[in-house]
């Protein structure tokens, strides 16, 4: 057991998340267990992971996992491996809340995107439609995460929105491509603002980013959703940037077409004409979430792997690992708790405070 990679998993220890400090130790050999020497838990390697407290044999669940996230219906899993079908439902949410932990402390960092596609798909839900909003970076082909809400209004746009700027530098050049979806126009214009200091008492005024471009693909279609025309503009920003995107070409969102597609075929719920419906929002989201995980750092992508010479997947194209993860490693994944914090309190702090922060704050 080597604990130089381990990490203490309790938010509350102030040496949380830090790997190679000398404060872990080894607990048991048998039990595999280690001990944080800064705040005296214990804990398991498998802590923060989505094989935590795993009732099961390993190669199963990760089987199971896989084919969920391939597209496997969960009746053929059921019948092919004897299970229950709420056993298969609980490990895909299991797998899928783990996914998004992932996604969350990997992807939606700050990185330099450039150029982003958006897009919604139509989903139906028993007793209803749901919609599913997801964002592509075009140049890593890296899927930075999907918003699942009832009705396809301003806030799903608003939450996709905050979604992408979490993945993207501040005041960076990015470039918008969306469909004819009005709300898209006010969500970018409203979200990717910084306060402007004045020197002044006072709110400061919020400014819109100066290297920040929006454009549209409107199709015109008759009531049988015939497509009779399509309109292609820049809303705001300059057009030389949004050209620079596009290259020669014109403007246009089939990278996200694509990625839909790909979703369509992985997610039985997505199908257009079938018959399987989801049937509740979260059991969407966190089968979303596993899709995704696994598109962007288990599957290689073919136009990537191609400029590569060497199977290349977007979590690797965008810089986040430097080789294809499979699915098991993955879901071994420790994802690490939130920096601590000191506590605020009343009065002043005593030595013992301010040794902790100078050691872990600095």
């Amino acid at each position: 057991m080597d604990s130089r990679e381990v990490f203490c998993p309790n938010p509350a220890c102030p040496a949380s998340g830090q790997c190679e400090q000398g404060t872990i130790r080894v607990h048991g050999q048998k039990t595999l267990r280690y001990r944080c020497t800064v705040c005296g838990r214990t804990f398991t390697p498998s802590r923060g992971t989505a094989l935590y407290r795993l009732h099961c044999p390993l190669p199963m669940f990760v089987q199971v996992v896989t084919l969920l996230a391939y597209g496997c219906p969960p009746a053929a899993i059921v019948a092919a491996f004897g299970l229950d079908a709420r056993t298969v439902a609980a490990w895909q949410q299991r797998a899928g809340a783990h996914g998004e932990r992932v996604q969350q402390a990997l992807v939606e960092q700050p990185h330099a995107l450039t150029h982003v596609q958006a897009d919604e798909v139509r989903i139906k839900r028993q007793g209803g439609i749901v919609w599913l909003a997801m964002a592509l970076a075009v140049n890593s082909r890296l899927w930075l995460g999907a918003v699942v809400r009832v009705q396809r209004d301003g806030a799903l746009a608003a939450a996709l929105a905050h979604l992408v700027r979490r993945c993207c530098v501040a005041g960076e050049q990015l470039v918008w491509s969306v469909d004819g979806w009005t709300p898209y126009v006010r969500a970018v214009q409203y979200i990717f603002r910084d306060p402007q200091p004045t020197g002044r008492r006072g709110r400061p005024r919020l400014r819109r980013w100066p290297k920040l471009a929006l454009a549209q693909v409107i199709k015109h279609t008759t009531k049988r959703r015939r497509l009779v025309g399509i309109t292609r503009r820049v809303v705001f920003g300059s057009a030389e940037q949004v050209a620079a995107c596009f290259g020669a070409g014109v403007i246009t969102t089939a990278w996200m077409e694509r990625l839909n597609g790909t979703f369509r075929a992985r997610l039985c719920a997505l199908v257009r004409r079938g018959r399987a419906v989801a049937r509740q929002t979260a059991t969407l989201h966190g089968a979303a979430y596993l899709t995704g995980t696994v598109y962007n750092f288990c599957t290689p992508h073919g136009t990537l792997s191609f400029q590569a010479h060497r199977p290349t997947t977007p979590a690797m194209a965008a810089g986040l690992t430097d080789h294809c993860w499979s699915p098991q490693e993955l879901l071994g994944w420790r994802v690490p708790p939130p920096r601590w914090q000191p506590t605020r309190h009343r009065g002043r702090r005593s030595k013992r405070e301010h040794a902790l922060i100078a050691r872990w704050c600095a």
